[in-house]
């Protein structure tokens, strides 16, 4: 790693949007600590990345557990010192199931990846970013078009969502004092393996079943990149990015 390397963390890393943005996070020259779950993928993820192995952590996290996030940034201060950015990423969802009939475990697994993961990778950035020198940095977070308009039968994701908002908002404005900008990117259907279905058909606000347009994932790790390479005195507080055709805008 340069002396220079910002450094950033991914969640989520393993796959999807958290593997793109990492692989061009990498091609930027930034030094990419890879969190997620499974280490076979984030080692798969490291095997794509254009950098030096000093350069590159896999860190596998269960960011649900704070003890796995206490342990996780641990890794980044003895590894690198510093974070400069973070891309809290990682989410999962529920099946799309009627309301009544979601068990409480498929409620608090989501809530427990999606809204308090995402805030205690948050705290434990914000403590480092507060203490290293330079001092501050940036924190990405991955909402969803659901922090918008909900899908049918989507109430655990869709409330993680919103709920993702109001954490931005409250990060960004404590941040401030500290030079710590947050910012969130709501994207909708990127071609990953968790929108594949979309393929098939997946169910309208009206009731019925349609292919959805998607767009490749590498526009999503172009923006991504686009907001991190900001300095610290500007900020996109909120992007959608989206597929142009999919149901969105519009009444279904």
């Amino acid at each position: 790693m340069t002396e220079s390397a910002k450094v950033a963390l991914v969640t989520g890393a393993g796959s999807g949007i958290g593997r793109a943005v990492a692989c061009a996070l990498s091609g930027e020259g930034y030094a990419v600590v890879l969190a997620g779950r499974r280490i076979t993928e984030l080692e798969r993820t490291a095997q794509m990345l254009q950098a030096r192995k000093d350069s590159t952590l896999v860190a596998p996290a269960d960011i649900s557990k704070p003890d796995s996030v206490r342990s996780l940034f641990d890794q980044i201060r003895r590894t690198f010192g510093r974070l400069d950015l973070l891309f809290n990423n990682a989410g999962v969802s529920a099946p799309a199931i009627p309301i009544e009939q979601l068990s409480f475990e498929q409620w608090t697994d989501v809530l427990g990846t999606n809204l308090t993961g995402t805030f205690l990778c948050a705290q434990q950035a914000v403590a480092l970013m507060k203490e290293q020198s330079p001092r501050g940095g940036r924190i990405i977070n991955n909402g969803s078009i659901s922090a918008h308009a909900p899908r049918p039968n989507s109430a655990p994701y869709t409330a993680t969502k919103h709920a993702i908002t109001g954490l931005t908002k409250s990060i960004s404005l404590d941040g401030r004092a500290f030079n710590i900008a947050c910012g969130q990117i709501d994207i909708g259907n990127a071609a990953t393996e968790m929108t594949e279905v979309m393929r098939l058909g997946v169910p309208q606000a009206d009731g019925t079943i349609l292919e959805e347009p998607r767009m490749d994932v590498r526009h999503v790790a172009e923006a991504v990149v686009y907001m991190a390479g900001l300095p610290l005195e500007a900020n996109v507080q909120f992007m959608t990015l989206m597929a142009t055709r999919m149901p969105y805008v519009g009444r279904g």
